[in-house]
């Protein structure tokens, strides 16, 4: 057995690539878009179901709570679009290589950052 394998416990000490945060947050995204699903459905449907439902969708609508919930899946469907077609495109054979995956991920990860406060302005 070898015994000089080296052993790396500290997580913070691990320095991981664009490319493994952008594909990690890529994940999270899609958990908080599944989440986030059933909000607007629950949202939708009280406001289909009555004038007073409506009304009240409305005025919960102006609530920050309300607004933040509704910015994190906006955010969350910004981010998972952007890197979903970033990984549409390399399905077509662009940017395979590691330096265009680099580039990749900073330009999607760029245009995820201005789509997301691009929603928070329309939130807000």
């Amino acid at each position: 057995m070898n015994k000089k394998r080296p052993v790396n416990l500290d997580i913070s000490t691990i320095k991981l690539p664009i490319t493994a945060y952008v594909s990690i947050l890529h994940r999270v995204s899609g958990v908080f878009l599944f989440a986030g699903v059933a909000f607007l459905l629950w949202m939708l449907d009280a406001s289909l179901d009555s004038q007073e439902g409506f009304n009240s969708i409305r005025d919960l609508g102006a609530n920050p709570i309300c607004q933040a919930i509704l910015w994190v899946v906006l955010a969350a469907l910004a981010y998972h679009t952007a890197m979903g077609i970033r990984h549409l495109i390399m399905d077509f054979g662009v940017g395979e290589s590691l330096k265009g995956g680099k580039t990749g991920a900073w330009l999607a990860l760029s245009v995820a950052v201005v789509l997301i406060v691009l929603a928070g302005v329309w939130v807000w």
